[in-house]
C-alpha cells in the first residue's frame, strides 16, 4: 500500500519523486521559416519575424483552390500558412529503412524520427543499439494527409504493401521505439490542437510515477492537401489575411501552420546528477475537458526556463 511516509518517517520515494520536477534536457524541430534548431526558433521569435507565407506550389494549386468569397464551395478564403521547406528530404540510410518502404513512409513519421534522433544528440545521451534502452515515447499526431493521396474509392494502385504501416497513427511513435530499439512505452495520440501538450503531459506522468527515467514528447502536422483548407473555411474558421490577431477585437480567424518537435524529459534531480544540460525545468501540468466541447483535450502545461 502507498503511504505518504516510511516506518522509520522518512518520505517514501514513490511520493518524493512524483513531486519532483521534470527537465527538459533535448530538442529537436522543425518549423516554418526554416527553424531546424531551438536557437533558431528563439531567434526568429526575439527578432518578431513572420514564418506565413503562401501555399507552396509543390503541396497544392492555391489559385485552383482558393476564392476571396467566403462560403464559395470547394474554395478556401485562405492561402497562407506556415510550412516547413524540404519535406521530402529524408536520410533514409541512416534510420535503415529501405528504398522500398521509404516513399511511402509518413512525412510526419520521418520529421518525428529525425528530431527524436536530434533531442537525444542534443542532450547527449548514448544509446545501446544492441540492448536497447529504457526510453518511453509519446507522440501527438492526428494529421493523415499522406494515405490519402496514395489512393482513391475508384483508384488503389497507389497502395502498396507499407501503405499501412507508412501513415498509421500508431506507427509514428512505434518507428521511433523500432528504429532506435527503445524499450519504453510506445504511445501515439490525438487531441486536435492539443496532441503536443497531452504528450508532454503523459510522459511528464510517465516519470513522475516512476514508470521510467526518461521520455521522448512531442508531436508533429504535416499540410499536404487542400481538404483542411477548404473545410475550416467552409467554417469560417481561417483567417483570410494569414494573421490570426489573438484576443483583438479585429481577429478574424485561425491560421494553419505545420512542424515537429520533440523534446527529451528526465526527472531533474537525475538530470542534474548525471550532468545532463538543462534547457528547461517543467514545474507542473495537467488536462481536462470542458464538458459542452469534446473536440480536444486542452492541456495545460508550466515551465520554467532555466538560465
Amino acid at each position: 500500500m502507498l503511504t505518504g511516509y516510511c516506518a522509520a518517517g522518512t518520505q517514501d520515494p514513490l511520493i518524493r519523486m512524483s513531486k519532483d520536477r521534470i527537465a527538459i534536457i533535448g530538442i529537436g524541430c522543425r518549423f516554418p521559416g526554416g527553424i531546424n534548431h531551438p536557437d533558431a526558433l528563439w531567434k526568429l521569435l526575439v527578432e518578431g519575424r513572420e514564418a506565413v507565407r503562401d501555399v507552396p506550389p509543390d503541396r497544392w494549386n492555391v489559385e485552383r483552390f482558393y476564392d476571396a468569397e467566403p462560403g464559395i464551395a470547394g474554395k478556401s478564403i485562405a492561402r497562407r500558412g506556415g510550412f516547413v521547406d524540404g519535406i521530402e528530404q529524408f536520410d533514409r540510410h541512416f534510420f535503415s529503412i529501405s528504398a522500398r518502404e521509404a516513399p511511402y513512409v509518413d512525412p510526419q513519421h520521418r520529421l518525428l524520427l529525425e528530431t527524436a534522433w536530434e533531442a537525444i544528440e542534443d542532450a547527449g545521451i548514448v544509446l545501446d543499439f544492441e540492448k536497447g534502452t529504457e526510453l518511453g515515447v509519446f507522440v501527438g499526431i492526428s494529421h493523415n494527409d499522406y494515405q490519402v493521396i496514395q489512393g482513391t474509392p475508384w483508384d488503389s494502385q497507389g497502395i502498396s504493401p507499407h501503405s499501412p504501416t507508412g501513415s498509421a497513427h500508431s506507427i509514428a511513435a512505434n518507428r521511433i521505439s523500432y528504429c532506435l530499439n527503445l524499450r519504453g512505452p510506445s504511445v501515439a495520440m490525438d487531441t486536435a490542437c492539443s496532441s503536443a501538450l497531452t504528450a508532454v503531459y503523459a510522459a511528464c506522468e510517465h516519470i513522475r510515477t516512476g514508470r521510467g527515467d526518461m521520455a521522448l514528447a512531442g508531436a508533429v502536422t504535416v499540410m499536404i492537401t487542400h481538404g483542411g483548407f477548404i473545410g475550416f473555411s467552409q467554417a469560417s474558421m481561417l483567417s483570410p489575411d494569414g494573421k490570426c490577431k489573438a484576443f483583438d477585437a479585429l481577429a478574424d480567424g485561425f491560421v494553419r501552420g505545420e512542424g515537429a518537435g520533440v523534446l527529451l524529459l528526465k526527472r531533474l534531480s537525475q538530470a542534474i546528477a548525471d550532468g545532463d544540460p538543462v534547457r528547461i525545468r517543467v514545474g507542473g501540468q495537467t488536462y481536462n475537458v470542458p464538458g459542452g466541447s469534446a473536440l480536444e483535450v486542452p492541456c495545460a502545461i508550466r515551465a520554467v526556463v532555466q538560465e
